[in-house]
């Protein structure tokens, strides 16, 4: 695992700077010392367009009534909640809604919904009071939390009589309504483990025996292992190989509730450390829109971006009562960017006008598309309520929203070999890449496709990116040795016999491995080595990434003279067709209503685009497989996300041109460790030439990385990584580390 030149801004609070100094030995060791700390501060001028998201109380609750809305009309007359699909009342459904009418009462709305409540509420707490069996699937688990923050939020609604009567069965003792003591040790244990520090605060279970229970958990039945242990802080579910990265934020957001909820047992700065340390890794994992990283089971459900709201914001709140105005501003960024993201998923089809899709995509929800079998519109449209109704409990709508290193860049993350995936950005734009696949399957899925899944822009539709592969369970090699295309990602893909063979397909045999060769906040470099890993032999391949905020410029190669190719996933259908096409050497994809679109772009001079595979259907929808050959040396692709105002995708193939250190197109350029763009410039030097003429109008007395933005030529804006001396038209100036100076004619 590494982070290489991690750019995080001033720490402010002591507590904060303990726990990043804390951060820094886990992650990196001897290493991290080794290398300039001020690498690890962030540069704070923004390369993009940037302004505060709208984002407050009144919005987030629309959507917990709109929620709610869609849901109060499949109650039955026991108050139960039941699914429109199974055709009864499943898992949590119940205490979820009430917990959310509860939620829209509480803040002043919703009271058309009181009846319905207070039903959901009778139903929820006299099942709990009967105990498990009497549970919906026996999910007492989930119940616990839920029905505790509800009670309070009805008091004024009830009379004394029935409120005494709540108190009575919320008091239920745990062994009766939890049958999990010897099994469930994932995240299913967090639940119970938040829901009596839940009791245990509002003095309805013993605080001594609640503590006791957490730390036995905590340090003899796997809590901490599954996350203390982790170097980045990620929640390790042992469901699934690779880890999760979606169930990861199901555990650590459970935890921290607990750590950040008041929790004072003898483990709580250590849970407390390593939530935060997980909170922090999760600021570059998402992507520059607000998702949720993909990758292992129950990835791509829109509650997976919920959860990370959630998580953001209770730490937005946590580092304002801790003085740290900065990272306090970046968590309550973050928070409106995942909010933002699952606005796209709000559906729109009669049926379901306002509720959210299960999964991330627009099909009808009884196909199931992406689901795993706990996957059901009521339990996660119940899941989605309650979080964002937890989320609106925790907002403070006068914290100052500061940009999230997502959209910034400077950093390439490895995460550790069980999740087994990489993550580049560059002035906003992502890649994401797994280096492991899923070898063994569950729930009859590989969650975890190898290679290169998610391309993501700051202010920008990452749907089209895509967000993610795929692999089918029928990629597995049969007798006669045909390899069926059922896998794809953004990678190669190679002739084994007669048939040609996707790096999707292979998990089994290959991995990748990356080697960083620079990290800037607006050039990033690095090549993974894709090659078997088992005794199956075959070719390995290089595949060059350069990432700018304008695109990223890939090179495929192989040491083997083989035929090969690059595979390009073009998302065609959403559960609404898209608009693509693939000719003149570029495969573009857009929706019909114009605005962004992605485009791969075939720099080669003779390029050959083959669409004959059949569309394969991931989680976001129909991924057109198109295979890219040539007849020259290098496979060389530059992946374009464009926005309405940027030039025509044509425009940039027609202009690009290679170079021994980098490109040069309309967009911009890239000379060894120097990038030039539209509205923004750096990189490591002494000095830049901004209009490439050969000669260097910004010199500094020594080399730094350093960014500048610039209008009509002109140089407005400096910052650089250390104390240097600079001469710009004819002026001379000193810069302090990370300070802006402003340039004026």
């Amino acid at each position: 695992m590494f982070f290489r030149y991690l750019y995080l801004d001033d720490l402010r609070s002591m507590e904060y700077k303990l726990i990043y100094i804390y951060f820094l030995i886990f992650c990196f060791g001897k290493t991290a010392w080794s290398q300039d700390p001020a690498q690890y501060v962030q540069f704070h001028i923004p390369v993009v367009s940037w302004k505060p998201l709208p984002y407050a109380k009144i919005q987030v609750l629309d959507l917990v009534e709109a929620l709610v809305k869609k849901n109060a009309p499949l109650q039955n007359a026991s108050g139960a909640i039941i699914d429109p699909y199974l055709q009864r009342e499943h898992q949590y459904s119940t205490p979820y809604f009430a917990h959310a009418v509860g939620t829209l009462l509480h803040n002043g709305r919703g009271q058309e919904f009181l009846e319905h409540g207070l039903a959901a509420m009778e139903k929820a707490l006299s099942d709990f009071r009967n105990g498990t069996v009497h549970i919906p699937d026996q999910h007492g688990e989930f119940y616990i939390a839920a029905l505790a923050k509800a009670i309070p939020l009805y008091q004024s609604s009830v009379d004394q009589d029935t409120y005494d009567d709540w108190l009575l069965k919320i008091k239920t003792p745990l062994r009766v309504i939890w049958k999990g003591a010897d099994k469930s040790l994932n995240n299913w244990r967090t639940y119970v483990m938040k829901g009596e520090w839940e009791r245990a605060v509002r003095g309805w279970a013993d605080k001594d025996s609640v503590v006791d229970f957490i730390e036995h958990n905590w340090q003899n039945e796997t809590q901490k292992l599954r996350i203390a242990h982790d170097p980045q802080g990620l929640y390790q579910d042992w469901s699934s190989d690779p880890q999760s990265l979606a169930v990861e934020a199901v555990g650590r957001g459970n935890l921290t509730a607990i750590a950040l909820g008041g929790y004072d047992g003898a483990s709580a700065e250590e849970i407390r450390n390593a939530i935060t340390r997980g909170a922090l890794t999760s600021l570059q994992l998402m992507s520059p829109t607000g998702q949720c990283p993909p990758n292992g089971r129950t990835d791509n459900h829109v509650f997976n971006d919920i959860l990370y709201q959630l998580i953001f914001q209770a730490h937005a709140s946590a580092a304002k009562k801790a003085g740290d105005k900065q990272r306090a501003g970046q968590f309550q960024r973050a928070a409106a960017l995942c909010f933002q993201s699952i606005q796209r998923w709000i559906r729109k089809d009669e049926k379901w006008a306002g509720a959210l899709s299960i999964t991330k995509n627009h099909f009808e929800p009884g196909d199931r598309i992406g689901y795993q079998p706990a996957s059901q519109w009521g339990n996660y449209s119940g899941a989605m309520m309650f979080h964002l109704a937890e989320a609106v409990e925790l907002m403070d709508e006068t914290i100052e929203q500061v940009p999230v290193p997502a959209e910034i860049g400077g950093y390439a993350t490895e995460t550790n070999h069980s999740f087994g995936t990489f993550t580049a950005n560059a002035g906003g734009m992502q890649v994401v890449i797994n280096l492991r696949g899923a070898s063994i399957p569950k729930y009859d899925k590989y969650w975890t496709p190898l290679g290169a899944v998610r391309f993501s822009k700051v202010n920008w539709d990452d749907r089209l990116g895509p967000s993610d592969g795929i692999r089918n369970l029928s990629s597995q090699p049969t007798e006669s040795s045909i390899w069926p295309g059922t896998g794809l990602t953004f990678g190669p893909s190679w002739k084994r016999g007669d048939a040609w063979v996707r790096l999707a397909d292979m998990a089994h045999h290959y991995q990748g491995k990356v080697d960083v060769k620079f990290v800037h906040p607006l050039l990033v470099k690095f090549r993974v080595t894709y090659t078997y890993v088992t005794g199956l032999g075959g070719p390995y391949f290089y595949q060059d990434f350069t990432v700018t905020p304008d695109g990223i410029f890939t090179k495929l190669s192989s040491p083997q003279d083989i035929p090969y190719g690059n595979s390009i996933p073009l998302l065609i259908n959403d559960g609404r067709k898209l608009t693509y096409q693939v000719q003149d050497g570029i495969a573009s994809t857009s929706y019909p209503q114009g605005g962004d679109s992605q485009h791969f772009i075939c720099i080669n001079r003779i390029a050959h685009l083959d669409t004959t595979d059949f569309p394969l259907r991931s989680t976001y929808g129909d991924l057109l497989p198109v295979t890219y050959t040539t007849d020259e040396n290098e496979n060389v692709i530059f992946i374009y996300p464009a926005g309405s105002d940027d030039p025509d995708a044509r425009m940039v193939r027609e202009s690009f041109q290679e170079s021994a250190e980098g490109f040069l197109s309309v967009l911009g350029s890239v000379q060894g460790t120097i990038y030039r763009g539209r509205t923004s410039a750096g990189g490591y030097g002494s000095g830049l030439d901004l209009n490439n003429d050969g000669d260097e109008e910004l010199q500094f007395d020594t080399a730094c990385h350093f960014i500048v933005l610039h209008s009509e030529g002109h140089i407005t804006r400096l910052e650089t990584d250390r104390q240097v001396v600079y001469e710009y038209e004819g002026k001379k100036g000193n810069v302090s580390p990370f300070s802006t100076v402003y340039l004026e004619r």
